[in-house]
């Protein structure tokens, strides 16, 4: 399907299978086993991964109920970390608890990555940048490559930003697209930012949604589709080199995933964060919100992409006085 249909479907899902209580017209439990309970049980019903993170989620279910019964009642602090710690067991970036006083995120995912990514050697070669909407962009190579930063997703741009871009580009023997430490946001922004780089429509992966409570219980896969038309007259056939790191999560993976379709590109760096699924958020007892993936994509293949994606050339950072993943880039363009 072509992405704004995605989106539509995506927003009826999310507004379907959320819970959109109002506050003021109901009583909030602060009762430490009934959150645990409904926590775990919305995990187990809805959550799309339960069978991928290779725990005992019923296990789970037992210690975290035990822990519950041992709370004092009105301890919100004590509840809101245990809550956390039996999320923080899915190790998924996209698995959150909210509340009033803090916000529950998980590490588990990168922790054990090297960075690949140094903001102060970055700054050797961003430098006389301009921006265009959310990318950042300048040559390097004494003027040979282009180079454009993408911090996150969640900032858009437009086809004459892409224009101003390409202009200032024209004469570079290729490109390098840097989105490590991107942590994700929009997801029609990565479908935009890589409609340049082909030629015609594609099928650039696949998603479906759970249907059912059991953890197996999924609607048939539907094809997602790449707009090519979005960039009009805006077309880089040259080489372009995407930079990425355990960092580049989400929408930033995602990108990462359908650039490996384009004509002409290359991944280079490290292992993408993942984060394939696309979160929702319901209600437990107690009024706090928690966001989870109950959506998951893949690529053109098939292959489930919530792991992260595979660079076609790995480079880990050593180097103390220039960004080695940036120069092998600028290696890899100028050996094409």
């Amino acid at each position: 399907m072509k992405i704004r249909h995605f989106i539509i479907v995506l927003l009826a899902a999310i507004s379907m299978l959320s819970s959109c209580r109002d506050k003021g017209e109901m009583t909030f439990s602060m009762d430490p086993v009934e959150n645990i309970e409904a926590l775990w049980q919305i995990i187990d019903t809805k959550y799309c991964y339960v069978d991928d993170k290779g725990i005992d989620w019923q296990g789970i279910h037992d210690e975290y109920v035990s822990k519950a019964a041992m709370l004092k009642q009105g301890d919100q602090l004590a509840l809101f970390d245990l809550c956390a710690g039996m999320l923080d067991s899915l190790r998924d970036g996209h698995v959150n608890l909210y509340s009033d006083f803090d916000r529950s995120y998980n590490t588990a995912w990168y922790d054990n990555y090297p960075a690949n990514y140094d903001a102060d050697l970055q700054q050797l070669y961003l430098h006389d940048y301009r921006i265009a909407g959310g990318l950042y962009y300048c040559t390097i190579d004494e003027g040979q490559i282009g180079y454009i930063y993408y911090p996150s997703f969640s900032n858009s741009f437009s086809t004459r930003n892409l224009h101003w871009l390409f202009t200032a580009f024209k004469d570079c023997k290729g490109l390098i697209i840097d989105v490590r430490n991107n942590g994700g946001g929009d997801i029609t922004n990565a479908y935009h930012l890589a409609a340049p780089f082909f030629t015609s429509d594609q099928t650039i992966g696949y998603w479906h949604h759970k249907t059912g409570t059991e953890h197996n219980a999924f609607s048939s896969l539907e094809a997602m589709t790449l707009d090519a038309s979005w960039a009009n007259n805006c077309r880089w056939l040259k080489p372009v080199v995407v930079l990425c790191n355990r960092h580049s999560y989400s929408a930033a993976n995602l990108f990462v995933s359908m650039m490996r379709y384009a004509d002409n590109a290359t991944i280079v760096g490290g292992v993408s964060g993942g984060g394939g699924g696309m979160p929702m958020s319901y209600e437990i007892p107690c009024g706090w919100m928690v966001r989870f993936s109950s959506i998951r994509m893949y690529d053109r293949e098939k292959t489930d992409i919530e792991q992260g994606i595979e660079p076609d050339v790995l480079v880990t950072m050593q180097s103390t006085d220039k960004d080695d993943i940036i120069e092998k880039a600028i290696e890899w363009i100028n050996n094409e």
